[in-house]
């Protein structure tokens, strides 16, 4: 349809302003459709920098404390991955020691999650297509997500800057443009997603492995160097994320490093907008390949087809997670060695990890990390099943001899037995980076069984999906502030104190701390009788409601 329209469009005017034809109302519409999720990030975002200040300061009151505490970080590699290395012992230093990287983080995922569904989903719905009927410019639609995602980023960076002036002006709009900047920098790469694959959840996932692998590096450098004292290590520097961790916000701030990362944003958005210049509506420079003219033995009946709608997402999952594992493997030989006498640290650890023996403590630490992580990948693979039904794929099937239950557990299959999969591979990679660097692979039994308690707890969470998709599909999205939540609460709730009052509305919180924790039935059967519960609830919504209501 674009290209018709080009065709009644002069030459001397293509590429002109009207490729930003109604740029304004798609933009008022975008902001009208995110009225809801997007405060809530940004809030959540900018209290959790200005909370972090206070624990601090209850915490550790006398600068001797906090000048130990970032003594005691920096000398060990195993915290300095986790959370990277404290440039100076201030209250402001140590809040972004404690939180800059996380902070960076969610601003990314924010931002990648608001590009792509003003991008490519309403391609992909067709309801691009339609608006771009109407005096609606080529590049429109993409201007107006940018746009959002700056408007985002803009108030995360004035809300972190504003809560933390009181540490200090320059370092306080430092950490705010770090987080900021580092937004727009994601945000450009989904953009480029969006132009590149055919359908939103490739998008999302190409983008969010980019967030793993950035945060990874930024792990591992750290890790292997304390860039507190020099330069800084290259695999820091090769990570967007380790960019804004070496600005240094409160310590001697350095903003070359924050010109780095706006520069790789407007280099990411100048390509998508090239290549939004060059495809048609609907259409992306590497489309779905024809398949064979006959249906193989995988996609027979209804499974197989869940299968092949999942299958993408699997394998990349327990591609990350091998890498993600080696890496947090490796680091976790020799916690107890690192970090000597130092309580801060060792407090840190075991609340994350347990009060077991510091290396297995950091490896339940790790556990904890890939699984509340994992709660992404199953979140999705439950919500396929709601964009199946709205996007109008989910009538034709059902309109033959298929029950909804079956179609529904053609998703749910994968749902559930896909986590088990990755978090036993992850397991695996675990136990042999753990293994190699400590030079003994007998832990890696223990390692794989670490990482597959973690299940019922992920099922908890799939189950919560289910419920919503099949009883309230209007709110679907709440799944991901249920996502949000526990994985805010698994990373930075044990390094922030959080009462375990809070703690425990994770169901994380409840499951023994492996490997190394005593190992009881009750929480592993009570995890369990509320997956089935909600997972009940949920299908017998989903048979009494209407398909696509």
């Amino acid at each position: 349809m674009t290209a018709v329209a080009d065709a009644r469009v002069p030459a001397r005017t293509r590429g002109s302003s009207k490729d930003l034809a109604g740029t304004g109302t798609l933009l008022r519409l975008a902001l009208r459709r995110d009225r809801i999720m997007m405060p809530v990030w940004v809030l959540c975002l900018g209290l959790t920098a200005s909370s972090t200040v206070g624990r601090l300061k209850g915490a550790y009151d006398t600068p001797q404390a906090r000048s130990d505490l970032a003594a005691d970080m920096n000398g060990n590699g195993s915290t300095r991955a986790l959370f990277g290395a404290a440039f100076d012992d201030s209250l402001g230093a140590l809040t972004v020691w404690r939180v800059g990287a996380f902070l960076s983080v969610f601003a990314a995922i924010m931002s990648l999650l608001i590009v792509i569904r003003h991008t490519r989903e309403e391609e992909e719905t067709g309801r691009q297509e339609a608006l771009s009927a109407c005096m609606v410019g080529r590049r429109a639609g993409l201007t107006s997500a940018l746009l959002a995602v700056g408007i985002a980023n803009a108030a995360v960076t004035v809300l972190i800057a504003g809560s933390l002036a009181g540490q200090g002006g320059t370092g306080a709009l430092a950490l705010g443009l770090a987080v900021g900047l580092s937004g727009m920098a994601f945000g450009g790469l989904a953009a480029i997603a969006a132009q590149l694959t055919e359908n939103a959840r490739l998008a999302r996932g190409l983008t969010s492995a980019a967030v793993g692998v950035a945060f990874v590096l930024r792990m591992a450098g750290d890790a292997a160097e304390d860039g507190s004292r020099g330069s800084g290590h290259v695999l820091v520097w090769l990570s967007p994320l380790g960019w804004a961790e070496y600005a240094r916000p409160f310590a001697d701030e350095r903003w070359w490093p924050l010109l780095l990362i706006a520069v790789l944003a407007a280099a990411s958005t100048a390509l998508a907008y090239s290549l939004a210049g060059r495809r048609d509506v609907g259409a992306s420079f590497y489309a779905t390949r024809p398949g064979p003219p006959a249906a193989g033995l995988s996609l027979n009946g209804v499974y197989g087809l869940g299968w092949r709608l999942h299958r993408g997402a699997l394998l990349g999952w327990s591609a990350g997670f091998v890498f993600a594992g080696l890496i947090f493997g490796a680091i976790s030989d020799g916690a107890d060695d690192f970090l000597g006498d130092s309580e801060q640290t060792r407090e840190i650890i075991q609340r994350m990890g347990g009060a077991q023996g510091l290396n297995d403590a950091f490896l339940a630490s790790m556990v904890g990390i890939l699984g509340t992580v994992l709660t992404v990948y199953t979140a999705s693979a439950v919500l396929r099943l709601r964009s199946e039904e709205t996007d109008q794929r989910a009538e034709p099937l059902l309109s033959n001899a298929v029950s909804r239950l079956r179609w529904a557990g053609s998703h749910l299959v994968i749902a559930y037995l896909g986590p088990v999969v990755v978090l036993a591979i992850g397991g695996l990679a675990l136990g042999v980076g753990y293994g190699v660097a400590a030079d003994d692979m007998g832990g890696v039994p223990r390692a794989v069984g670490a990482a597959l308690a973690q299940a019922p707890a992920l099922w908890v969470v799939t189950s919560a999906a289910v419920f919503l998709v099949g009883v309230v599909p209007k709110y679907t999205s709440a799944a991901w502030a249920v996502v949000g939540w526990v994985v805010a609460l698994g990373w930075m709730g044990p390094a922030l104190k959080v009462s375990q009052s809070v703690m425990n509305t994770s169901p994380f919180s409840h499951l023994p701390k492996l490997p190394g924790d005593d190992v009881t039935a009750a929480p592993f059967l009570w995890s369990l009788l509320l997956s089935v519960v909600l997972t009940a609830g949920g299908l017998v919504g989903l048979r009494r409601r209407d398909i696509g209501g």
